[in-house]
């Protein structure tokens, strides 16, 4: 083979620290926006991006894996200065210090993106808390649950 092609999906899953409802539906587009800013520059593509109050989820594609914990930090210290500076009544607003990332394979990325648009609505039954153990369970990821939230 004379070149190399890769493309990588990840559904990345983060809370706001200690789960807080921060996330304002008044700026939750513009940080969503600016958060698809920042994986750009990182020449990754946004997918879909959705949450409610307490907690976001992403679906992105890569093709570079070399910067891939760099990129997470800079979405996440870059939406946090944004939404400092953006929203002054915010000034508290932090998102949790870890995430969760998860493979995608190119045949479910349908369904994942219908997962992430549709998070009022399994909210209404559902913790993020119960929601995230069950996407480590179902990815089979061992975790102390002493310390899967913080």
């Amino acid at each position: 083979m004379t070149h190399t092609y890769r493309v990588h999906q990840f559904h990345l899953v983060w809370s706001t620290k200690n789960r807080q409802n921060w996330i304002e539906k008044s700026y939750q587009n513009r940080l969503y926006d600016y958060i698809g800013g920042i994986i750009k520059e990182h020449r990754g593509i946004l997918l879909e991006i959705g949450g409610i109050a307490n907690h976001v989820h992403l679906l992105i594609s890569l093709s570079n894996l070399d910067h891939y914990s760099g990129l997470i930090r800079d979405v996440k210290a870059g939406s946090s200065r944004w939404v400092h500076k953006m929203i002054p009544a915010s000034r508290e607003f932090e998102w949790q210090e870890g995430y969760g990332s998860f493979g995608v394979q190119f045949a479910n990325i349908e369904s994942v993106k219908r997962y992430i648009q549709n998070q009022e609505e399994h909210h209404r039954n559902r913790t993020f808390e119960e929601e995230y153990v069950d996407f480590l369970n179902m990815h089979n990821i061992s975790y102390d649950p002493r310390y899967i939230l913080g």
